[in-house]
């Protein structure tokens, strides 16, 4: 990283958890089947050189409701509580079209939507005719994406861009058919918000798939690319592991955002 370089915030904003998961419904190849692996949910913002950006929207109460999952707090208020108005929010980078990562689209009335076309492809096509493979999707989300793009409100993505200055945005597939992940530089170094690249850290250092994807030799890449973006293992920042809570420093205005953009304490 260029001593020039400019630096951004990261937060990881705690807004969900699923407490009655193991390895067995979380692994491909679990170790110990029956070992607690609890999944948190996050989004994450993205703050910095006058600009404010957030990856992934979340899900509401229905969804969590109708998924079993426990919402802790709305996403938009998850923004609120670290001086973040939705509304004010110039851009919104979704990882993928999966229901937990792609609600609440209509929170963020003044942002530009970014997309990989692989993933838009992916939501809308044949594959979308196989229930287990749609299962992961809301329906009403997708909709809600594609209004986006005939209201010219969606930025499509193909491979690696640049989204602001430092910030890019890289194609990894895998867990979905056009996931994406994103590379900001911080005081600390070069971060990678994984997303569901990898959902723990347990997957990318073990070498242990998600039970969830699309395209597993993808996913096995995708970490490759990974720690070539990230600056150490620490820098990769997984979608789902309640670790993040306890091994990054909490923000002074709210103990469920967490200072990804600083050095682990733990």
């Amino acid at each position: 990283m260029s001593a020039n370089a400019p630096l951004y915030e990261i937060l990881a904003l705690r807004y969900a958890h699923s407490a009655d998961r193991t390895q067995a419904s979380n692994l491909i190849f679990p170790d110990d089947h029956a070992a607690p692996m609890p999944l948190d949910y996050f989004i994450w913002l993205i703050r910095g050189e006058g600009r404010t950006i957030v990856l992934d929207t979340g899900f509401d109460q229905e969804t969590a409701t109708r998924r079993n999952r426990k919402l802790l707090r709305s996403p938009l208020d998850a923004l609120r509580a670290v001086g973040v108005d939705p509304a004010k929010v110039d851009d919104v980078v979704l990882s993928h079209m999966h229901f937990d990562h792609a609600g609440n689209l209509g929170g963020f009335p003044n942002a530009r939507f970014h997309l990989q076309d692989a993933e838009m492809q992916y939501c809308t096509g044949r594959c979308m005719c196989h229930e287990p493979l749609r299962r992961p999707f809301d329906v009403e989300h997708v909709m809600q994406a594609v209004q986006h793009v005939y209201t010219e409100r969606m930025t499509f993505h193909s491979g690696t861009s640049e989204l602001a200055p430092g910030i890019t945005l890289h194609l990894v597939g895998g867990h979905s058919g056009g996931l994406q992940v994103m590379r900001v530089p911080t005081a600390r170094g070069w971060v990678v918000l994984a997303s569901d690249a990898a959902h723990f850290w347990y997957n990318i250092r073990r070498r242990s798939p998600f039970v969830l994807l699309h395209n597993l030799e993808k996913m096995l890449e995708g970490w490759v690319l990974c720690e070539k973006l990230a600056d150490g293992p620490d820098h990769i920042i997984p979608g789902h592991d309640p670790e993040v809570t306890r091994r990054f420093p909490k923000h002074p205005l709210d103990r469920g955002a967490i200072m990804v953009d600083l050095p682990p304490i733990a």
